[in-house]
């Protein structure tokens, strides 16, 4: 018999977790939060716990008996290849630091033509070589990038 304070203690063969709700966008748990999301589990039929109050409780299978944690990352959906293209096409109006979350360095960038040209080239080489990302801290690699999309085919 396992109280519900011990519920991490059970087997997996005594429990099931239901599959989280996934962001089709970042390919993460939509309830992600501090690097972590919450999944229900589902104690299996006949499992009988204690609960707190001095109650016992028999499972049937089908009733929520704990949540666990996963791990995830919080992403906000940016992506690599777009950082790029802007780095690119339209780094000298300073379009892909406003992309990234530096609304200041772009201001900067649009106002002095994206620094003659000369931080346009460099911010391309920096953000092609992800040296520069995300003004979140987001971090994704691009085989990470190209492994999302994998996923999101099938």
């Amino acid at each position: 018999m396992a109280s519900l304070q011990d519920a991490f203690s059970l087997t997996l063969s005594k429990y099931l977790c239901k599959s989280p709700k996934i962001d089709d966008a970042t390919q993460e748990p939509e309830n992600c939060k501090d690097l972590v999301a919450w999944v229900e589990c589902l104690p299996a039929p006949n499992i009988s716990c204690l609960l707190s109050n001095g109650t016992r409780f028999k499972f049937s299978g089908e009733e929520v008996g704990f949540n666990k944690s996963i791990p995830c990352r919080n992403v906000t959906g940016y992506s690599y290849k777009v950082a790029v293209a802007l780095s690119l096409f339209l780094g000298w109006l300073g379009a892909d630091r406003f992309y990234l979350g530096y609304p200041a360095l772009g201001l900067l960038k649009f106002c002095t033509v994206g620094f003659c040209g000369i931080g346009s080239l460099v911010d391309f080489i920096l953000i092609s070589m992800q040296i520069v990302g995300p003004s979140d801290g987001e971090r994704r690699s691009l085989s990470e990038e190209v492994d999302r999309e994998d996923r999101m085919k099938t």
